[in-house]
């Protein structure tokens, strides 16, 4: 989050907003930057991909099904609203502690022990770390001791749309990101590489609850898509991943999507029809 925090202050926020004796590195200064920046970009993101992925992939038949809420998409959206600036406090001191020098991100591939290749593995493992570590706290929050406070919100909708991506009860929200912050303090990671998958976790959120239930047949039952969230939201205890379903697999919790059995919204619209 360096990066964008200098680029903000080179050409915005030192130039135009603070006054010339509040230096860059202050620490107040930077807080506050950061909280703005962290809020902005991820209204950007969710609205931006949201609106394109709810205009251009999902399918509005959808709003047909009985289980579709009146007023759904405006209460996503809200709710989302409520709950962002909310999920950004501790998600600041995070970025606050890489601006900081806490983590083990690094600006040079030569930095990298392992050049190229090592951002590439880098980028694998914190796929494959984020899933895991995301299963496990996905999965304990739909314990009894934390669901009605905290995820229930979240299962409010029950077919989804692209903007119920982020729209989350504010601890559930962080939780489930927090995996994303914690890698970097962990593990080497290129600054941009981490850049980069920030916003596509952000944008893999919004792909899951787009409706579109499409995969490629060799790969429905490894990645995580739209059809197994989709399930995950109607049976609640099923398909727990965020990008693959190897941890559902072996946590014993993994369901083949209804969608790809003739049995899933798509065909119950259908059979509606033809009725």
């Amino acid at each position: 989050m360096d990066l964008v925090l200098e680029a903000a202050d080179r050409h915005l926020l030192t130039p135009y907003v603070y006054p010339a004796g509040w230096p860059e590195g202050e620490p107040c200064r930077q807080l506050l930057s950061l909280f703005v920046i962290t809020n902005l970009g991820a209204l950007a993101l969710y609205l931006l991909f949201g609106t394109l992925s709810y205009y251009f992939i999902f399918d509005h038949e959808l709003k047909k099904h009985p289980q579709f809420l009146e007023n759904q998409v405006s209460r996503e959206i809200a709710y989302a609203l409520r709950s962002l600036p909310w999920i950004s406090v501790p998600t600041v001191a995070l970025f606050f502690a890489e601006v900081r020098g806490y983590s083990k991100l690094y600006d040079n591939i030569e930095d990298s022990p392992y050049g190229w290749s090592g951002v590439f593995l880098s980028m694998l493992s914190f796929l494959f770390f984020t899933d895991m570590a995301i299963y496990w706290i996905h999965r304990g929050l739909h314990h009894k001791l934390f669901y009605k406070r905290f995820h229930k919100p979240h299962h409010l909708w029950k077919i989804a749309t692209p903007f119920a991506s982020h729209a989350f009860h504010p601890v559930d929200g962080f939780m489930q990101s927090l995996p994303y912050h914690v890698y970097p303090f962990l593990f080497p990671l290129h600054k941009v590489t981490y850049l980069g998958l920030y916003i596509f976790v952000n944008v893999w959120t919004i792909s899951i609850h787009d409706g579109d239930y499409r995969v490629p047949r060799l790969l429905r039952h490894v990645i995580n898509g739209s059809a197994h969230h989709t399930d995950h939201h109607l049976y609640f205890d099923y398909n727990y991943g965020q990008y693959f379903t190897l941890w559902d697999k072996i946590g014993g919790s993994y369901k083949s999507p209804t969608s790809f059995e003739g049995k899933g919204p798509h065909d119950y619209l259908r059979k509606l029809r033809e009725k």
